[in-house]
């Protein structure tokens, strides 16, 4: 059996925090913005059955690469000391798309638009995915949570029980309360 491949998504993870107001708000807490983020995608790659790879900075920092999977089909690179998110991003695509995947790159970084479409890639601004994203939210929410309606009365488990049956579970409990 041939299972599909499913398109990737190579997303500039800061440049898309930056771009976003939601998540821009919570810049003072980059590592609050960064789970948003992720939770964010992840449900989005979920819906749309679309890999996502999710690329973070670390050019000025001293810590090694690191890589963590978030469910199936979702991927965090924290790129290593030296190297920045737009060369990993740049890599990336041309390696995937040289293996014949559908690659689009999420940024808004002009300069890594050239690199990526001379790969192969495609590329989407940050403000035009954050659309998809959010049309995906609201379609999650109308088909999977609808609206939640109450129970207009309260049911009650002696209700749904013949005499008999409610008599012997009364002796019952009579009968442990005076032990």
């Amino acid at each position: 059996m041939c299972v599909a491949r499913r398109d990737h998504y190579l997303i500039d993870g800061y440049n898309v925090i930056h771009a976003w107001p939601e998540l821009k708000r919570l810049c003072g807490d980059l590592a609050a913005a960064r789970d948003a983020l992720i939770h964010l995608l992840t449900e989005y790659g979920a819906f749309e059955k679309y890999e996502i790879t999710l690329v973070f900075d670390a050019m000025f920092t001293e810590d090694e690469e690191r890589v963590e999977r978030v469910g199936r089909h979702t991927r965090i690179i924290y790129t290593g000391a030296g190297e920045t998110a737009d060369s990993r991003i740049e890599r990336l695509a041309y390696e995937e798309a040289h293996r014949g995947r559908t690659i689009y790159v999420v940024t808004s970084d002009g300069a890594v638009e050239s690199v990526i479409l001379g790969a192969g890639a495609c590329r989407i601004p940050s403000l035009e995915f954050r659309k998809q994203v959010l049309r995906v939210k609201r379609e999650l929410k109308r088909d999977y949570l609808g609206t939640v309606r109450l129970p207009e009365a309260r049911y009650v488990v002696s209700d749904r029980l013949d005499r008999d049956t409610a008599a012997k579970l009364d002796a019952l409990r009579k009968q442990t309360s005076e032990d």
